[in-house]
């Protein structure tokens, strides 16, 4: 770093922060509500009340579920089945041209008693809810994997501004004591040492959240070479053999069964069906998860032949899958209940105040640089009209 001029430092502050201003205010206006994502959507959700149960109520069947499902949906494929660690419900997601986003809809049912208590249908026909339009905001603008990679380019940019900004910050100090705010002077000055100020204090925070952030939105092409690597060697006896038809497969309940044998003392957390495009056309593919803070963002996948039920392969996940995983919760602050989220809150709050006063700083210095200019060209035209006359 020593390498670089101050100049220079700046110069990249500078262009690295305008570059992605914008877009950083959009991603922690939208992220603000994503924060509260399971809280929000209790207060939005008008579906019947789960079932009042004893504690230890076993869950229902999952076969009945899925074959309530196949009897109100007879020409729609079932992708995968969610089942929930926070809340005692069941979502089936089905789609009549499997792997197309647009057509897909979900079932939700009471974990407990097998009910079906809300229909969500695809959204095409009821369009994005609140929450559904923050994700995508937040994840692709509604643009898919090009907008992913934008966004990720964008939170790299962020964290280039983060470190330029501390470099900077240093030689700024010698100035003034740790912490002033000069309200005396300029309001461009007062504003400079807020953004100074707010800045260091939110340091550790933003850089973490912008460096698993650029790891989200790597998410689709990890899971792809994933798939195209490790996933296409376990299938690789398969290739010729037909995919099994619904009819073909096997209880779900007994695959279950046999994925929570493989991986004992896990939870089963969801299944992707064959008719997915994310799994194997021959399996289901079991994602289970641990119940500790940790745990319950590391997933293990299991494989079980959906025609006979029996394990085919329990699969280790590679590094960077279980970095990507690991970066979720930090990103969202969404593994220590509400104080955290509250914490990730006001960071968001106090990041949203750096990058507004970062824009103005830099619209200030503009107009203070074309006044002296302004002022000095008067000066000269009014030095030149005295010497003529």
């Amino acid at each position: 770093m020593g390498k670089l001029s101050l100049k220079t430092w700046f110069d990249i502050h500078k262009w690295s922060s305008l570059a992605c201003t914008l877009f950083l205010l959009l991603l922690c206006l939208t992220g603000l509500p994503l924060i509260f994502s399971h809280e929000i959507g209790h207060w939005l959700d008008d579906a019947k009340p789960y079932a009042q149960v004893a504690e230890g109520t076993p869950r229902a069947s999952l076969d009945a579920m899925v074959a309530q499902s196949k009897r109100l949906y007879p020409q729609d494929a079932i992708e995968f089945l969610f089942i929930d660690d926070d809340d005692p419900q069941v979502l089936i997601g089905m789609n009549p041209q499997p792997g197309k986003q647009d057509l897909a809809h979900r079932l939700r049912f009471d974990a407990h008693t097998g009910e079906l208590l809300k229909h969500f249908p695809p959204a095409d026909q009821e369009g994005h809810g609140f929450m559904e339009i923050m994700l995508h905001l937040h994840v692709d603008m509604f643009a898919g994997l090009i907008g992913e990679l934008f966004l990720g380019f964008m939170g790299l940019l962020f964290c280039v501004a983060v470190v330029s900004g501390v470099v900077l910050y240093g030689p700024y100090m010698k100035k003034i004591p740790f912490g002033s705010v000069r309200g005396e002077r300029s309001a461009r000055i007062k504003w400079l040492d807020l953004h100074n100020l707010l800045g260091v204090v939110t340091l550790g925070w933003a850089f973490v959240v912008g460096v698993t952030g650029v790891i989200n939105e790597l998410s689709t092409p990890m899971f792809k070479y994933w798939q195209a690597t490790s996933m296409r060697t376990l299938l690789a006896p398969y290739q010729g053999k037909a995919a099994p038809r619904l009819g073909e497969m096997g209880s779900v309940d007994a695959a279950y069964g046999a994925a929570l044998k493989a991986r004992p003392g896990m939870r089963v957390n969801a299944v992707t069906f064959p008719a997915s495009p994310f799994g194997s056309p021959y399996h289901y593919l079991f994602w289970l998860n641990g119940d500790t803070a940790l745990t319950s963002r590391l997933f293990s996948p299991v494989l079980v032949d959906a025609r006979t039920g029996t394990l085919s392969a329990q699969l280790d996940m590679p590094w960077y899958l279980r970095a990507l995983e690991v970066s979720r919760p930090l990103h969202f602050g969404d593994y220590a209940g509400m104080p955290l989220k509250l914490i990730w809150a006001v960071l968001d709050l106090v990041t949203i105040i750096v990058l507004g006063s970062g824009v103005y700083l830099w619209v200030a210095r503009r107009k203070s640089a074309a006044a002296r200019i302004a002022d000095l060209e008067a000066r000269h035209k009014a030095g030149a009209q005295g010497m003529k006359a």
